[in-house]
């Protein structure tokens, strides 16, 4: 399938779904994703760790257990598959749920369309679903930013946000001219050496103007052996927050936020 790559948080499996949708909220271990545009369902997958075959142990349960479950193939995947009618504010719904998995891991599929609604799209993201195995190297890839990145980024930004006004009484408004205030607060010395996550949030919210005042730059996120962290796509280029600031105070280099938001634009 053509389209958009997941790889869950934790790198514990991956899987391909339609360009269209996007990833949307959900249960905790849960992860939902549609098409926000023309809605043709609602499609989840969690997945579950247990012990060396635990993943067959999971469809032969659900086809024990639920009298309506059938035994199907989707790709490679063996399935034990159901659906079930519902209705919702005077609205028909059919759920279709599928539960498959192979070694230690199970995966719990549901596709939640109107009625008559078509599960072709929710039996292509399946088959396309692949278990990563603990402990192989895998090249390092970037997808489509994740909600897990967003809230890395949301969280980075309002820290900035608010450790301005608290210390220069100024708004900060994520545009270019905030990056002065920016470098005030690094120059009061207030951030202490050892404060990655302080440092880091401060390269987020570096990349965050950028990515307001520079068409074309897009939020990633970066899986790279066990990093999984948000990065700025340009083109072909990468724009790493981590190396922005925290990489250079650790090596005891200064930080100067302008010279290095500068030094995108000019390279841009």
């Amino acid at each position: 399938m053509q389209g958009k790559k997941f790889i869950s948080p934790g790198a514990w499996f991956s899987m391909s779904y339609p360009s269209d949708w996007n990833e949307f909220e959900d249960g905790e271990g849960s992860f939902l994703f549609y098409n926000p545009d023309v809605w043709t369902g609602n499609f989840r997958i969690s997945a579950f760790k247990g012990k060396a075959g635990y993943g067959r142990d999971a469809i032969r349960q659900e086809l024990k257990e639920n009298d309506s479950a059938s035994l199907v193939q989707v790709g490679a995947w063996e399935c034990a598959y159901s659906k079930e009618m519902f209705q919702e504010e005077g609205t028909y719904y059919t759920s279709h749920l599928w539960i498959t998995g192979v070694d230690d891991i199970a995966f719990e599929c549901s596709f939640t369309v109107p009625k008559g609604g078509v599960v072709k799209e929710a039996e292509e993201v399946i088959a396309t679903l692949e278990i990563r195995k603990e402990g192989q190297k895998y090249p390092a890839e970037l997808i489509p930013v994740r909600l897990s990145e967003i809230y890395l980024i949301n969280e980075g930004y309002e820290w900035v946000v608010s450790t301005v006004k608290q210390e220069l009484k100024k708004d900060f408004q994520g545009i270019e001219e905030d990056l002065e205030k920016l470098q005030q607060v690094i120059d009061s010395g207030k951030i202490g050496a050892k404060k990655k996550e302080e440092w880091l949030a401060i390269g987020i919210t570096v990349c965050a103007i950028l990515t307001n005042e520079v068409e074309g730059m897009e939020w990633k996120t970066l899986i790279d052996g066990n990093r999984e962290a948000p990065v700025v796509q340009y083109n072909d280029r990468i724009i790493d927050p981590m190396k922005i600031a925290w990489s250079k105070v650790k090596a005891g280099e200064p930080c100067n936020v302008i010279e290095e938001y500068k030094s995108v634009i000019i390279n841009h």
